[in-house]
């Protein structure tokens, strides 16, 4: 293995993903806050999917003037202006605000905390999709002065990219500044033009289109993204005389704070969680909005503020006959377990064709959590007669179709398993996991040792009575800690089990492999999975996390006596070499290199970097399908959504290998046969490797980069928001390639770290479990 494998760039952003930190800044005085308030209107308006930091750079804003900006908008930063280091700056009168502005603007140079950084005056107003701006990744970009030379930027709109932000940049600022070397007057941003001389990215100008060319009242120009007020004459200080469109559109924007909560939350587009929680909350507690209630709910829904949801509706009165709000609101108490009160609200929101398919596949999901196989059967099938191409309405009908008993081995040679058991077209990653688990355990691992507990399923009394007959009971792995998949009011986490279930729990526990699976800024209802983690490690007798990542997160959440009590247990999937009876490496590999992306919470994961990704992915299996066949290995049914975009945008065709659809052995020979998995998801990793096959890991996900570094091979793992992916996957992946022995050898070595550890924690878990005869017992133990 190649040195450059083993080691790589440092992730661009403080955080584990790599994902790129944005933010807008603007300089904003008292004289100017009319334009910067009628601003943050127009971007929340006409961008309502995008809420990122706000820098507002100022000298000494008054407290009413700091609550008038925080009420529109949750992500306010001040930053005060030192102007005293502009004293030395030769020209300009210091008094003139265009002159200050013009100087403290350049502030933002001095932003350290960010990736990228988009400057905006305040006489300006957005009236158009900023996404090309937030997806720049080079350079300084602006649009070129219109009237005066396209060789100067103009002032008003910079996006500034992080290898700006710096103080070396700083340092030439100041030396023009204090020199006098440039050009100050109102249309220019004199300093820079001097330093930059030129070497900018040229924006179009409908992102800084000045109101001068408007002159005659003509009407804005229907492309427009942000229209400038240049001149001295502001709107909100009477405007100017030939600009009546221009003024006209200005004063759309001037909205009293009721008026603006109001647009916003009544826009078809899709809304900012933090918007939309920031603008509905006094918008409905104001109004009983219905419909504003339903869009705050939710927004807290898709973010898994399950308790808010419900609360979204207090006092809010939902006629019968509104099936959509009844529905979300159903989903909320069901995911709080307050299962009677859900299944009334989801059953009115079934009264309307159009919705009823979704409502009666909730239904069915819920009496399925209730053990009530039967009810969900029946619900399922109703949604699938109201629709028939309903997916959910489907899955739910297999899942709760009635099967023969299962025979099982008599209960005292028995362990439980509580863990995700996926239907059969489901994740492939999280269909191999319970196997693995309990091929940790013995080569046997059908129902005649274990008994399954589906974690999703409400941990009832009967429940609770079947693990106690049986010799222990195992929980995991994978990512159990999680919010928003299976969400419960029991426990906070996926295991819906009440802490007084947890607490009759009468034979050894033993908490195996799981996860901390949350994304890079996902937040739990923590209260609720705190108190439920807490009496989860007190009652386990050993608790062991996947990586050491999961390990800091869970400690951090404990009492100080109880943190001891995690340990490290490496996922089983990834030493599966050694778990599965008379295995063996292939004798010769397909050439093929398998590719994997992932697209559930997809804004988690490639938040405004989605193009990038894609063009930089087409770059790199261009180059890499000069070495080996690239085929596209599908988890899951939506993994399938890479082939078809880079068919789509870069007339790349794939083929498709559906695992979804895969038994487990047949998911670890496709996995052991391929000579390389560039994979996104974590089992898309961890599988392979646990097969003996090299790994690079796509990484938008904190456990990938957890993974890679427990194995000591950070360089294995690129950000999906990677400046260069596709040169830097390319030129890893075409390492390991041209040294497939080197690459295979690094990771058996790397794997059997992994076993030492699971062979030594196996000898203590067989210490806390009742010997039996023929009964599964660690191994190692």
């Amino acid at each position: 293995m190649t040195s450059a494998s083993r080691t790589a760039a440092a992730p661009q952003t403080g955080n584990l993903t790599g994902r790129r930190r944005i933010a807008f800044a603007s300089f904003v005085d008292e004289n100017y806050l009319p334009g910067f308030l009628a601003l943050l209107r127009s971007l929340a308006l006409s961008n309502p999917s995008v809420c990122e930091d706000f820098l507002v750079l100022h000298e000494d804003l008054r407290p009413t003037s700091v609550a008038r900006i925080r009420a529109l908008h949750p992500r306010v930063r001040l930053i005060r202006v030192d102007a005293e280091r502009y004293d030395g700056y030769v020209k300009g009168d210091q008094h003139n605000y265009l002159v200050r502005k013009a100087y403290f603007i350049l502030d933002v140079f001095r932003v350290r905390d960010y990736d990228t950084v988009i400057a905006l005056d305040t006489d300006m107003v957005v009236l158009g999709d900023l996404g090309e701006l937030l997806r720049l990744r080079e350079g300084i970009a602006a649009v070129p002065q219109f009237f005066y030379g396209q060789h100067k930027l103009n002032s008003g709109l910079l996006v500034i990219q992080r290898e700006y932000l710096t103080d070396a940049f700083c340092a030439r600022l100041d030396a023009v500044g204090r020199s006098g070397d440039y050009e100050l007057d109102k249309h220019d941003q004199g300093i820079l033009n001097a330093v930059l001389d030129g070497d900018f990215v040229r924006l179009d100008s409908r992102y800084n289109f000045v109101k001068r060319r408007l002159s005659g009242d003509l009407p804005v120009p229907e492309d427009t993204v942000v229209l400038h007020f240049t001149g001295r004459h502001k709107p909100w200080q009477g405007g100017e005389d030939g600009y009546a469109g221009a003024e006209e559109c200005w004063r759309s924007f001037e909205l009293a704070d009721d008026r603006f909560r109001a647009a916003y939350l009544a826009l078809p587009k899709a809304l900012h969680h933090d918007l939309a929680v920031h603008l509905g909350t006094p918008h409905v507690a104001r109004t009983g909005s219905l419909d504003g209630a339903r869009r705050l709910a939710q927004a807290h829904l898709d973010a898994g503020e399950y308790q808010q949801a419900a609360d979204a509706f207090s006092g809010v009165h939902i006629p019968a006959d509104e099936a959509l709000p009844h529905e979300v609101y159903g989903r909320a108490l069901m995911s709080l377990s307050r299962d009677r009160e859900a299944e009334a609200h989801l059953l009115l929101g079934t009264s309307v064709p159009t919705r009823a398919a979704s409502a009666f596949s909730r239904l069915a999901q819920l009496a399925w959590v209730r053990g009530d196989d039967a009810s969900a059967h029946a619900y399922a099938t109703d949604g699938l007669r109201v629709d028939p191409t309903h997916r959910a309405s489907r899955l739910m009908r297999q899942r709760s179709a009635p099967r023969p008993p299962v025979q099982e081995g008599p209960a005292d040679e028995q362990l439980a398993h509580v863990a995700f058991y996926m239907p059969q077209q489901g994740n492939a990653g999280d269909k191999v996991l319970p196997e693995s688990v309990r091929l940790a355990f013995g080569p046997e691992s059908g129902p005649r040792r274990w008994h399954s507990v589906h974690a999703h399923r409400l941990f009832d009394e009967a429940a609770l009575a079947r693990v106690n007959r049986r010799r222990g009971l195992v929980v995991g792995g994978g990512g159990l800690f999680i919010p928003d998949t299976a969400p419960n009011g029991n426990s906070g986490w996926q295991w819906n089990v009440t802490d007084d279930a947890l607490a009759r729990i009468d034979v050894p526990v033993v908490v195996y492999a799981v996860g901390f699976n949350a994304f890079d800024g996902q937040r739990y209802g923590f209260d609720r999975f705190r108190t439920s983690l807490t009496r989860l490690v007190e009652r386990a007798d050993f608790f062991g996390l996947r990586n050491h990542g999961s390990i800091e997160q869970v400690r951090a959440l404990l009492p100080a006596g109880l943190r001891d009590k995690v340990r490290y247990q490496p996922c089983p999937t990834t030493v599966t070499r050694q778990l599965v009876d008379g295995w063996r490496d292939p004798a010769r590999r397909d050439d093929t290199v398998l590719l994997n992306a992932a697209y559930d919470r997809a804004g988690m994961r490639f938040g405004h970097d989605y193009g990038h990704f894609l063009g930089q992915l087409a770059e790199a299996v261009r180059a890499i399908g000069a070495h080996a066949e690239v085929k596209c290995v599908a988890h899951a049914l939506d993994d399938e959504r890479v082939a078809f975009d880079l068919r789509r945008e870069h007339e790349i065709s794939l083929p498709v290998v559906p695992l979804y659809d895969a038994d487990n052995d047949t998911i670890r020979d496709v996995f052991a046969r391929t000579r390389l998995v560039i994979g996104m998801r974590g089992h898309a990793t961890m599988i392979p490797f646990g097969c003996g096959t090299p790994v690079i890991s796509l990484i938008s996900h904190p456990k990938m980069a957890y993974f890679l570094a427990d194995i000591d091979r950070p360089g294995w793992g690129l950000s999906v928001h990677d400046a260069h992916l596709g040169a830097r996957l390319t030129e890893l992946a075409v390492s390991m390639l041209d040294d497939q022995a080197g690459a295979v050898a690094d990771v058996h070595g790397r794997q059997q770290e992994l076993w030492k550890v699971t062979q030594a924690n196996g000898a203590d878990i067989a210490s806390a479990l009742p010997s039996h005869t023929g009964a599964p017992a660690p191994r190692g133990g």
